[in-house]
């Protein structure tokens, strides 16, 4: 947190889990247990002057018997640290279920975590990730699973580069329901490696290092009358500080902010 302040960034995206893991609670690992007190990550947030974009949330919307309490908890967890969003996606596709079936047990997940959110004022962003969200369509049809003005889009500008689309037209095809957006850009290399054969990566290169338009990215997201923070995904210190920069050349400190994943 102080990094990505001393930076200038605004906002941060924690990720967040259950239980108890070893690595984060050496802190070799940046994940944040949900058993955790919530108020201590409000506490660092407003001591280096930040705010919460979101929560890194990924809880398998497939797979209810994960996602439905993970995403419940988050939830709760979010109303205490100050995130108005909980990102997360379907997750991997199990080589027992039909399509349809996939469908009933998004639903499932998305309608038990909704309902929960919805008292709280947290959304869910649905994020292009894994079988059925990287192709635009089915992406829509997961948004149209649950009718709730509190799930929205999450659009990982890397991930649906990725996945064989354009992320600028697939954004201006979705942008009036986008609350949240991954700012993730994505080398040649990485591209001629792997476009088209993954679904979904980590992290990216520095945003202005590859294939990503972010001049037409801002463009598009400045059409639109709701907030939309951009948190970069990358994956060194170095990155982040060229992303920052690139980034604030193109948009303006009174109309945008971006935020530091």
């Amino acid at each position: 947190m102080q990094f990505a302040a001393e930076l200038g960034y605004e906002y941060i995206e924690p990720m967040v889990h259950w239980g108890r893991e070893l690595l984060s609670e050496a802190r070799y690992f940046h994940s944040v247990s949900m058993l955790d007190d919530p108020y201590r990550i409000r506490d660092e947030v407003e001591k280096h002057g930040l705010k919460l974009s979101a929560l890194s949330s990924h809880s398998q919307a497939s797979k209810p018997e994960i996602a439905v309490e993970y995403l419940k908890q988050a939830a709760r967890f979010a109303t205490e640290a100050g995130a108005p969003i909980l990102n997360t996606h379907e997750g991997h596709k199990q080589p027992w279920t039909t399509m349809e079936e996939d469908f009933v047990l998004i639903r499932y997940s998305l309608m038990e975590a909704l309902k929960v959110c919805e008292r709280r004022g947290i959304k869910i962003g649905f994020e292009m990730h894994q079988t059925y969200s990287l192709k635009p369509d089915l992406y829509d049809k997961c948004l149209d699973l649950v009718d709730s003005p509190n799930l929205g889009a999450n659009f990982d500008t890397g991930n649906a580069y990725l996945g064989g689309e354009d992320p600028h037209e697939w954004l201006e095809r979705i942008k009036d329901r986008v609350i949240h957006i991954h700012a993730k850009d994505i080398s040649i290399e990485q591209s001629d490696a792997e476009r088209g054969k993954v679904m979904g990566t980590a992290v990216g290169c520095a945003c202005g290092d590859g294939v990503v338009d972010w001049k037409r990215i801002v463009d598009i997201c400045r059409s639109v009358p709701q907030d939309i923070v951009l948190s970069v995904e990358c994956g060194t210190l170095d990155q982040a500080e060229r992303s920052i920069s690139h980034l604030k050349s193109i948009i303006r400190s009174d109309q945008r902010q971006v935020a530091l994943t």
